[in-house]
């Protein structure tokens, strides 16, 4: 296209914004008069979208959680981008206000470049980042994004083209955000081995261990009354400390369930469901897992989402096998010990110290904050570990264990495809001149493999020994003393958990590999 061409369609273009722009602010809108512009307030900074994001995080279950972060996220780095690389590569003045009644101005006139709309660009981004966790949340929330777009050229201070770049930008984000951090519906749990289990309607022969300490309890409220619903004669347990060890309340509703020829199902966060599995292999019955904590990573990597998911696989019977990760001390291995399980995570290094740090300080400040606070002590005041790894002497800041291989962005673990697949995804961060700070770079630019301070290996069994006496290790969230050497390896597809078949999980494929 020549050069002449290019600026016969510039010109038109910005004819027809103009003509647009004028339009709007010709006609007269008696309702919006006092809207609108609150409205446009509202969303500066993105404080609009922080307070629905709070609201969806509250009451929408996991999905809502896992929505209102996507689209925080989302709207983050169109905010990001729009500052940064947007506004300051394109100059545009913004409109001339002579045509926009005063009624409608905004007390404060923004003085950046027009172009794009960070309004726009955040709204966007925001309801795009849900749509692709949560569809109809998103649904309900776009007449609230595109009010929000409008108000920019209703109060004089955008031309709509201004408008439907920031739009398209925020949803491009989205999607940006997506590609580093696949949605739940790119990444559905393969299939694994069908299990044969018993169908169980209306509950008959299932036993529910539900921890209430697990999570929030406004969350374990609805998920019982769902479970009762739809399972009318399953047995519901609620536990308490009165009850005595949790381990002993599920091993003997597990023992319960096997002479009833039933399941024990558990409703809790994930050190509550690894102690079901640790009740559930010792008397060989499936095990039902409901999303009842703040994570339950899991429940999601199993793909099951809600309560409803869970009861419909129990009522139909259908189930699938998962692998188990086991924990046993080096001078146990063939004695007669009761080995530890993992169904997630194993670590060693500063990750235990971390949740230590968040379980002390999150009942005060809250789980992010004492998060972000634990990792800035621990940069601050940790050392690196003194360990042999498979017989090499290692230094190290973290190794990290995951039951599965996990598909992750940099160093952090994001999701499993299989659940039983038979390998240990084992991660080491060596400690070393500049370590951490090197380590975060390369993390940060996608080169982390190319880093000599990270290390990564998918084998069947590791031995790690020579740990000192004051190390500890975490497991699923749990945090304990570690032995002085102890060996990991895996229980191929001993776990039988229910789960929805493909025709009641629309993405999910259960035929065998």
């Amino acid at each position: 296209m020549s050069d002449r061409a290019r600026d016969r369609i510039g010109r038109l273009l910005r004819a027809v914004d103009q003509s647009l722009f004028q339009s709007v602010a010709a006609r007269e809108w008696p309702a919006a008069e006092t809207v609108l512009p609150r409205l446009s307030r509202s969303a500066n900074h993105g404080l609009l979208w922080g307070g629905v994001a709070l609201g969806v995080w509250v009451l929408g279950g996991v999905r809502g959680r896992r929505a209102a972060v996507r689209g925080m996220t989302s709207l983050a780095l169109a905010s990001i981008t729009v500052n940064t690389v947007g506004k300051r590569s394109v100059g545009r003045a913004r409109p001339i206000l002579d045509a926009v009644p005063v009624v409608r101005h905004l007390p404060r006139q923004p003085f950046t470049s027009s172009f794009p709309s960070g309004h726009a660009a955040s709204a966007a981004a925001f309801v795009a980042g849900v749509a692709l966790e949560a569809p109809q949340l998103a649904a309900a929330l776009a007449p609230l994004a595109a009010s929000v777009a409008f108000s920019r050229v209703y109060t004089g201070v955008h031309c709509p083209g201004d408008v439907l770049a920031g739009a398209a930008l925020g949803v491009g984000a989205a999607y940006a955000v997506r590609g580093l951090v696949p949605s739940r519906s790119q990444m559905p749990p393969p299939a694994r081995p069908r299990a044969d289990v018993p169908a169980l309607p209306d509950g008959e022969g299932l036993t529910v261990v539900v921890n209430p300490s697990s999570g929030s309890q406004p969350q374990l409220a609805d998920p019982i009354k769902q479970l009762r619903a739809m399972l009318p004669r399953a047995e519901v347990v609620l536990y308490d400390d009165a009850s005595g060890p949790l381990s002993k309340v599920l091993a003997k509703a597990a023992r319960e369930a096997a002479n009833r020829g039933g399941a024990l199902g558990v409703c809790g966060g994930d050190g509550t469901v690894n102690a079901a599995a640790a009740a559930a292999l010792a008397v060989g019955v499936p095990l039902m897992v409901l999303p009842g904590g703040t994570f339950n990573h899991f429940a999601a990597d199993l793909g099951v989402d809600t309560v409803a998911d869970a009861c419909t696989a129990v009522v139909q019977g259908q189930a699938v096998r998962a692998d188990v990760g086991r924990i046993r001390p080096l001078q146990a291995v063939g004695d007669d010990v009761d080995p530890a399980y993992f169904l997630n995570t194993f670590s060693i290094g500063v990750y235990p110290e971390l949740v230590r740090l968040r379980e002390r300080w999150s009942p005060r400040i809250g789980g992010p904050p004492a998060t972000i606070l634990g990792v800035m002590r621990i940069l601050r005041q940790a050392g690196p570990l003194q360990v042999e790894v498979n017989g090499h002497r290692r230094s190290l800041w973290l190794l990290f264990a995951g039951n599965g291989v996990y598909r992750s962005v940099g160093i952090a673990p994001v999701r499993r495809h299989d659940l039983a697949d038979g390998m240990l995804d084992v991660r080491v961060a060596h400690a070393g001149r500049f370590a951490r700070t090197r380590l975060l770079a390369a993390a940060c630019v996608g080169r982390l493999a190319r880093t000599p301070f990270y290390a990564a290996a998918t084998p069947k069994r590791l031995v790690i020994s020579g740990l000192p006496e004051e190390a500890c290790m975490a497991y699923d969230g749990e945090v304990t003393d570690a032995p002085p050497a102890l060996v990991l390896d895996k229980l191929d597809e001993a776990l039988t958990v229910y789960r929805p078949a493909a025709d009641d999980h629309p993405g999910y494929s259960l035929a065998a590999p």
